[in-house]
């Protein structure tokens, strides 16, 4: 994807969950998140693409840090977009760093072998999202602060077992804790090899109940203060919580499918979220 595209374009070719979710924002921070989106989907194409050399990803990813800490030589429509919705909302520019190192993270396919490894990484490339989301979103970084994190762990969780399988087709990337593998006599050579058995059963169970007891836990964190501010990010947990229902539901297929929501079942959540919310 082009970074020459306007945030506005980015975002409407992404047709990612996040992108729907915005709907119910007013427009002036609709129009915000999109260029946050926009900054986030471009810094993960530059990570995720299968045919850049790996030395040609951290020089994009490097602009991209050296920019926002340094100034941007001659930044382009959306570097500009970006400075100006940092310095609007006053948001720590650490946390855009820390974003793009996940990005980085990426880039030498590395596995992980307790949870709390993992959450490292999680942390990077979903909460720190939801951390920079609550100044636009207009919630009280610090009030909300667990809420985010809690959420964002469980969204990035979700797609982590949604996308087993492509992330062995990328680089062979795996995610899934070593040890929880092991904890259920499951070799990370099987999981390559994509055997999908009783013990792979039983482990992705072990997955989504952990994910399960993380929105519950952002649900529980949540200020009643900001509920409305938060109204999108609610949604978007509504939305992958689903995903998560159907990746049960599909008994774990994961290796060869790629679950999602239908398009009326997002709109009955984005409806549900607005009216309910």
């Amino acid at each position: 994807m082009s970074p020459e595209l306007s945030a506005q374009e980015i975002t409407k070719q992404s047709n990612s969950n996040l992108a729907f979710a915005l709907c119910c924002l007013p427009k002036d921070r609709r129009d915000d998140l999109v260029v946050f989106y926009a900054f986030c989907r471009v810094i993960d194409d530059i990570a995720d693409d299968l045919e850049a050399p790996t030395e040609e990803k951290a020089r994009g990813l490097a602009y991209w840090k050296t920019g926002l800490c340094e100034g941007f030589p001659k930044g382009g429509q959306l570097e500009s977009q970006v400075i100006q919705l940092r310095e609007k909302y006053k948001i720590p520019n650490d946390l855009f760093v820390d974003l793009i190192v996940g990005c980085e993270m990426d880039l030498s396919p590395q596995t992980y072998e307790t949870w709390e490894d993992l959450k490292g990484y999680t942390y990077r490339v979903a909460c720190v999202v939801g951390l920079i989301s609550l100044y636009i979103f207009g919630a009280d970084p610090e009030r909300s602060r667990e809420y985010a994190l809690r959420l964002g762990h469980a969204l990035q969780l979700t797609n982590i077992m949604r996308d087993v399988g492509e992330d062995l087709d990328n680089e062979g990337r795996v995610y899934l804790p070593i040890s929880e593998l092991q904890k259920f006599n499951y070799s990370e050579q099987e999981l390559r090899a994509k055997v999908r058995d009783e013990r792979f059963r039983e482990m992705m169970k072990f997955q989504e109940k952990r994910a399960r007891a993380l929105y519950a836990e952002a649900e529980t964190c949540l200020p009643a203060e900001d509920a409305k501010a938060l109204k999108a990010a609610r949604i978007m947990g509504d939305i992958y919580s689903g995903v998560l229902d159907e990746i049960g539901k599909n008994d774990y297929r994961v290796f060869d499918q790629r679950q999602s929501l239908t398009k009326p079942k997002k709109i009955w959540l984005l409806l549900k979220g607005i009216f309910c919310y």
